[in-house]
């Protein structure tokens, strides 16, 4: 832990005279989770939506290794190493979880006229290597909609996990969960750090966010209100600068 990643320097988001982010600076490094917090309109989604090439930001800079980067899409953020597990994971459910793993970037067999042959025996087993080293194992021959919701939230970490080199950014990742699987789901997002990545996770809920957060960064109006480490924001402070409000 301690090499930083990814880094944002003075990155602002205006929407004619709005300002959805306002001159904001983070650093995420490799091993740590970052709880990004804040109430909704705080312009925590408009800042994640720029990190991961979504959205082009107004003015500051997004920088991979020291570097400043500019991301035209989407794909430009996954080719830097950067991954984002939606809250509707964004799965499709019609496919195994082996293909979802691989999706968009199956290994081919051979190429005629430039068309690919899916090569599916190390599409198999390079997914169940990957759901083994998160010590978890959903059916990877099984199409996605007939696995639970824990079984899929599985499928789209180890998803993101198994692409990223950099960064992997949580939205809302146990909304939708219950009790037992929010904390197994939390148990991975630690295991995702543990790997080297550096990890940001969007949630509204105080007790999932120290349970995994290593720092909080709380959001209000655009601006960074409050940037600490677990052990120096307790949950008081937390709220305090949360407005009071989870």
């Amino acid at each position: 832990r301690g090499t930083v990643l990814v880094e944002v320097r003075e990155l602002s988001k205006h929407y004619g005279g709005v300002a959805a982010v306002e001159s904001v600076s983070l650093a995420f490094e490799a091993g740590a989770v970052v709880a990004l917090a804040g109430d909704n309109g705080a312009g925590k989604s408009t800042l994640v939506k720029m990190i991961c090439g979504a959205v082009a930001p107004s003015s500051g800079e997004i920088r991979i290794d020291g570097a400043a980067v500019h991301f035209r899409s989407a794909a430009d953020a996954r080719e830097q190493g950067i991954e984002m597990v939606y809250q509707d994971l964004a799965l499709c459910p019609d496919l195994t979880a082996a293909e979802n793993m691989y999706l968009g970037r199956e290994p081919t067999q051979w190429r005629i006229g430039g068309l690919g042959v899916i090569d599916r025996k190390p599409l198999i087993r390079g997914a169940e290597e990957h759901f083994a080293q998160l010590s978890s194992s959903p059916p990877s021959r099984v199409p996605v909609r007939r696995l639970s919701g824990g079984q899929r939230q599985v499928v789209a970490i180890s998803r993101a996990a198994f692409w990223a080199r950099r960064l992997v950014i949580f939205d809302e990742p146990t909304a939708a969960l219950g009790v037992a699987q929010r904390d197994r789901t939390l148990e991975l997002i630690r295991q995702v750090a543990e790997q080297g990545l550096a990890v940001i996770v969007i949630s509204h809920s105080v007790e999932d966010i120290f349970k995994v957060a290593d720092r909080i960064t709380v959001m209000r109006q655009g601006k960074v209100v409050a940037d600490a480490s677990t052990t120096e924001l307790n949950e008081g402070r937390f709220r305090s600068h949360m407005g009071g409000s989870e």
